[in-house]
């Protein structure tokens, strides 16, 4: 995780990008085993010589795949809330798969800080904006609008 900041100064990057992360790599290995652990072994994902048929030309990862680099990405690149005990996933509002992450891509995630609220509960609910890239690619692999909640 990038360093961890007091609350005023994670509250006062609100609106600005606060990270991005290293690339990782999306191989065959990778998609494999995400189609085993889901059950979607859909031919897109995991059979290369029916893939070369599609407009894809090659495997591609799983959408879902792709949004769950998220967290690794954000351990990466995001900075942390100084006495932060837990953070947990509270959900997306919005999430948009705009190209496919061929077999072999290495993707990444850029983030920029929404929202920062504190909830009824004491909780501090973030809402970040998260842009994952495709290496060497003008499209990026999806957009989603992530909220989590920060116990201090």
């Amino acid at each position: 995780m990038a360093k961890a900041l007091p609350l005023d100064d994670y509250r006062a990057l609100v609106g600005t990008e606060v990270g991005v992360s290293d690339w990782i790599l999306v191989d065959q290995a990778k998609i494999d085993a995400f189609a085993e652990v889901t059950g979607d072994h859909q031919f897109i994902h995991v059979n290369p010589e029916l893939a070369k048929q599609t407009p894809f030309g090659t495997t591609i990862a799983h959408g879902y795949l792709t949004l769950s680099l998220c967290s690794v990405f954000a351990y990466s690149a995001m900075p942390g809330i100084q006495g932060t005990k837990m953070g947990v996933n509270y959900g997306l509002n919005k999430v948009r798969f705009m190209a496919p992450v061929k077999s072999g891509s290495k993707v990444r995630g850029r983030f920029t800080l929404a929202d920062v609220t504190q909830r009824p509960d004491g909780a501090w609910q973030t809402t970040t904006n998260v842009m994952v890239e495709i290496d060497g690619e003008t499209k990026p692999a999806l957009a989603a609008e992530w909220i989590t909640l920060q116990y201090l």
